[in-house]
């Protein structure tokens, strides 16, 4: 037993943990390869790339900004399949989610871009609000196929009489 103890001092003696000793020879005694692709003497002109990066991924991040809306439209048509055209609750929800989504992206178009100056920004405002005006279009068909909007004077006016439908037609065949 003492052996043991003997040898496991021996390994922690080897490498002492002194925060103020800097080189790895130092605090272990031997000498560390340097790691592949590490040249230590190269002097790198880190501060032009990085600002040049920056402006590309700060472009780059504000289009992914600007075309978030239209990227949206497919799964919003799909959700609004989805509901379907019953007037009931789910349908309800869905169009007035999506509706108070659109409203407050367009209100906030400014807060949106802040970050964002120069030339890029006006044309990424003007598809931002392109995006938003396609889904408030996608909300004014769904309003209006569940029959929601008030299209006909009957809808307006408490006198006139909505229109009847004089055929029926089906599958092809004349039902009248």
């Amino acid at each position: 037993m003492s052996s043991s103890g003997k040898q496991l001092q021996t390994r922690k003696s080897r490498c002492v943990l002194n925060p103020a000793v800097s080189k790895t020879e130092e605090r272990c005694g031997e000498v560390l390869a340097v790691p592949p692709g590490l040249y230590p003497n190269t002097a790198f002109n880190t501060v032009q790339v990085s600002r040049e990066n920056d402006t590309k991924l700060i472009v780059k991040r504000s289009w992914d900004i600007a075309l978030a809306p239209t990227k949206q439209i497919p799964m919003n048509l799909f959700i609004m399949y989805m509901a379907g055209g019953s007037i009931s609750l789910f349908p309800l929800m869905m169009i007035g989610v999506l509706f108070l989504r659109v409203v407050k992206a367009l209100f906030s178009i400014n807060a949106t871009f802040a970050l964002i100056s120069g030339s890029h920004s006006i044309p990424q405002k003007i598809v931002f609000l392109l995006g938003n005006l396609a889904t408030l279009g996608l909300v004014v068909y769904k309003c209006s196929s569940m029959g929601l909007l008030p299209t006909y004077a009957s809808d307006w006016l408490d006198f006139v009489e909505p229109a009847q439908r004089v055929e029926y037609s089906g599958g092809g065949l004349n039902l009248s």
